[in-house]
């Protein structure tokens, strides 16, 4: 967990609904849980992240920024049951009905798989290949796959896309 003087006040925010929705679980279940390790050193699209064998939890500080309100009703719940959810369960399905119980009775969330945030910001340069149905977009990781030799097709004509 990063040192409490270290923290902007938004991060701060997001460390206490963490213990906020710990408190709820303790309480629904009638147990203690161990509070995971939280840090704000995500990038990319994804908003969070959930690693289930280290009970560690990541966040994506530019889309909190811009997203907080949503990140403190919507993400942290979200995250916080993927860990809760391999702890009692062990490996499921990630948006299964156990996870999807937890997140309706314990914090009732409506279970939503992804956010819908602007990702402008956070987004890298992207790469236009080809296929019969016309232009796709590949990302900067996966154009350097294509450059090491991975083929990608599309999902809808299943042709494999070339560069363009």
């Amino acid at each position: 967990m990063p040192c409490n003087t270290d923290l902007t006040p938004q991060q701060a925010l997001l460390l206490e609904r963490v213990e906020a929705c710990y408190r709820q679980l303790d309480s629904h279940y009638k147990t203690q849980f161990t509070r995971p390790q939280v840090s704000f050193k995500l990038r990319g699209r994804s908003a969070g992240t959930a690693h289930l064998s280290e009970n560690r939890l990541r966040f994506n500080p530019k889309l909190m920024q811009d997203n907080l309100e949503a990140f403190l009703t919507d993400v942290v719940p979200h995250e916080v049951a993927h860990l809760i959810c391999f702890q009692r369960h062990g490996r499921v399905r990630p948006h299964g009905k156990e996870w999807q119980q937890i997140m309706r009775h314990v914090f009732q969330c409506e279970p939503k798989t992804t956010h819908n945030f602007d990702v402008s910001k956070v987004s890298g340069p992207e790469f236009t290949y080809q296929c019969q149905c016309g232009p796709v977009q590949l990302t900067l990781r996966r154009h350097n796959k294509v450059l090491r030799g991975a083929q990608y097709l599309c999902r809808r004509c299943h042709q494999q896309l070339v560069k363009v």
